[in-house]
């Protein structure tokens, strides 16, 4: 098990009810989306925010880290990437336990925020879990393994979808994709398109994520 190092922001109000984990994309580290914790604080005042760096340096960007290997961007075998995401399944699920324990919260006071592979992560690793998180917000990701997801799937959080329609890196068609398998599987889902977007995060994904946080914190955002 390697233990998963990265940020972290206190609650603005000090009070901590609920915690976000963000989950960054291949070749970033926890910082990259850490900075969203700043606007996203200004109304979730007693929400702790965590980013942890992937386990492994990226093979295709050794300044970031990934959570597995990528083998059309790397020229690693489907064997390598298949048992990397594994490992990094352990070590994300190690990680999640420590530290929703540290801070006293619970999977239903809990959201992951995934980017890219950090959302290929949220969306395999939630349903596997015995209890479901309050939410997941999957930024500009994919649904790995879909065929699987159904007999396989053992809690059912909410999750909500945002995808770029420029995305020139995960195909903006990953996200009605990932929408219709989650729904088969009995999933409640949600889907924004951001107009002129590419692989990022534009301000209107950023407020209709707040939006589904809060609903699924039980935050009244005003």
């Amino acid at each position: 098990m390697r233990a998963l190092e990265g940020g972290r922001k206190a609650s603005k109000s000090g009070e901590n009810s609920s915690l976000v984990v963000f989950l960054h994309g291949y070749g970033a580290d926890g910082a990259d989306l850490l900075g969203l914790a700043d606007p996203l604080s200004e109304h979730l005042p007693d929400t702790v925010f965590v980013a942890p760096n992937a386990p492994e340096r990226c093979i295709g960007n050794p300044m970031g880290y990934q959570w597995f290997p990528i083998p059309w961007i790397d020229g690693s075998s489907e064997e390598e990437s298949e048992a990397g995401m594994m490992r990094a399944l352990d070590d994300l699920n190690a990680y999640l336990d420590s530290t929703m324990a540290a801070e006293d919260v619970s999977e239903r006071e809990t959201v992951l925020v995934g980017f890219s592979q950090g959302t290929m992560m949220a969306l395999h690793l939630a349903p596997r879990r015995e209890d479901a998180f309050a939410g997941i917000v999957g930024f500009s990701g994919r649904l790995l393994r879909p065929e699987l997801l159904k007999d396989e799937a053992i809690s059912k959080p909410p999750i909500i979808l945002i995808h770029g329609d420029q995305d020139d890196v995960v195909p903006p068609m990953s996200l009605p994709e990932a929408g219709d398998a989650l729904q088969e599987a009995g999933f409640e889902v949600y889907g924004h398109v951001m107009k002129g977007t590419g692989h990022g995060i534009a301000p209107d994904g950023l407020g209709v994520a707040l939006s589904f946080i809060g609903k699924q914190l039980g935050i009244d955002l005003g």
